[in-house]
């Protein structure tokens, strides 16, 4: 396994003692056991992981990469913690670019077929029994909308975006767990977009997708031409 840091032990590290360690910390993280700006001490994981200091290093690297976690020189590595001018500009690039491939996918030739793996990941979120399983149905959701335009460089772009967004899309779902909008609210909301896109109207996607008011739990006013808080 290639390592960012050129260390030897992590290059040769059974991958899977790697992805049982990003996993849990990846799991805890999500689920709000590791709070943002949290202090991630690599004896305390590998005690509680009960693996070696290697595998739980590469972790931290590749969680870094997604956004997950932030090293800090001669400081150690924490939970990463955007602020919510960051996750604004990041939930706007994600609709840029679910916007442009509405418009370059709609009207569908088959909407049947083609929107199948984003009615799949809408009904993930319906079956998803955490919020750990339902933040990667809304993750699969917004990949499979952009999926429609068939443009790989358009994935490509958009999967360092859906990564970074994980900690604020968890974020967003545990507010939505206990306030007044209720624990089905994502489903009900993606649910939406759905159905506009089965009109195979991409005016209608895209006020769908504007509408998509995964922004509220920040409290923010809706940035200039967004009414998605």
């Amino acid at each position: 396994m290639a390592g960012g840091d050129g260390a030897s032990e992590d290059r040769d590290l059974p991958e899977s003692l790697v992805d049982v360690a990003g996993r849990r910390i990846r799991d805890a993280i999500l689920s709000g056991g590791l709070s943002p700006g949290a202090k991630i001490v690599e004896e305390t994981l590998c005690a509680d992981l009960g693996i070696s200091r290697a595998p739980v290093r590469e972790a931290l690297r590749l969680l870094a990469q997604q956004g997950l976690v932030e090293h800090q020189p001669r400081r150690g590595t924490r939970v990463a913690e955007w602020s919510p001018r960051d996750i604004v500009q990041l939930f706007e690039l994600r609709q840029v670019l679910e916007r442009f491939a509405v418009e370059s996918a709609l009207p569908l030739n088959d909407p049947v077929e083609q929107l199948a793996p984003v009615r799949a990941a809408v009904e993930e979120m319906k079956t998803a029994t955490d919020d750990l399983a339902k933040d990667d149905a809304h993750r699969h959701f917004h990949a499979a909308v952009v999926g429609l335009a068939g443009n790989r460089q358009l994935d490509i772009a958009l999967e360092p975006i859906l990564l970074k967004l994980q900690l604020p899309m968890a974020v967003n779902l545990r507010a939505e767990t206990v306030d007044h909008h209720g624990p089905d609210d994502g489903f009900r909301r993606h649910l939406a977009i759905l159905e506009a896109l089965e009109t195979n109207d991409p005016v209608a996607a895209v006020a769908a997708l504007r509408d998509h008011k995964h922004l509220r739990y920040l409290d923010l006013a809706a940035p200039p031409g967004d009414t998605a808080t």
